[in-house]
């Protein structure tokens, strides 16, 4: 599959980089390996696949890889950035009082359950506290992400974050800038909002999430 072509292609030019090289002419990956490269045409066997992925360096401090869940077939699917140590403990995504809050959104807002959505990350392994992580990371794990875009086909996509936008989009605009409108891509429609962690230090923008969910029901 491409996406995971340009991933590994992209980790090694960042390694590259790393070490001081400007430019390389190198093509470490060919299109003769692409069977090796491709990833699973069911959620359940890419859930698979993601268990056992060591891309890149995140995989070593995991506990579990915690992976999308939700409804296979949901117009709706909600993106995260960064699995919490609690998820990485329990193998389960948005836990917490982060996890709470979006499922009352979901409940309150949408009228759904949680289990009629689709819930993901960017990545799919909790970074340690101590550990920045690099862009190269969120490249590298973003194979997975569009690979589950794909299968889901979701009308609409609702970003959780500054970062799950840019990710997402490769737009980097600020999200204050951005969040309020509707962006149209191929096959689905994107929804920027803030994330729930960030609603709990900061509960006087929860109307503007309200806001914005009330627009992801009327897209439907």
């Amino acid at each position: 599959m491409k996406n995971l072509h340009n991933a590994l292609l992209l980790k090694q030019l960042y390694q590259l980089k790393n070490l001081g090289y400007r430019y390389t002419d190198e093509r470490p990956y060919s299109h003769e390996e692409k069977n090796l490269l491709e990833l699973p045409n069911s959620l359940q066997a890419l859930k698979q696949q993601a268990k056992n992925c060591h891309l890149c360096s995140l995989s070593k401090g995991r506990n579990h890889v915690v992976f999308g869940e939700g409804n296979k077939q949901a117009d709706i699917m909600f993106i995260g950035d960064v699995p919490l140590e609690i998820e990485d403990n329990a193998g389960a995504i948005f836990l917490g009082r982060g996890g709470e809050m979006l499922t009352a959104m979901i409940e309150k807002v949408l009228n759904l359950s949680r289990e009629q959505v689709y819930i993901t990350n960017l990545l799919k392994c909790h970074p340690l506290l101590s550990k920045e992580v690099h862009e190269s990371e969120f490249h590298t794990c973003k194979a997975y992400l569009f690979k589950e875009i794909k299968l889901v086909k979701p009308k609409v996509i609702v970003t959780l974050g500054e970062r799950a936008y840019h990710y997402l989009t490769n737009d980097f605009t600020a999200l204050k800038e951005v969040r309020g409108r509707v962006i149209q891509k191929e096959g689905y429609s994107v929804v920027p909002t803030y994330h729930p962690n960030f609603l709990l230090k900061n509960p006087s923008f929860k109307r503007e999430v309200f806001l914005d969910l009330k627009r992801v029901k009327k897209l439907l």
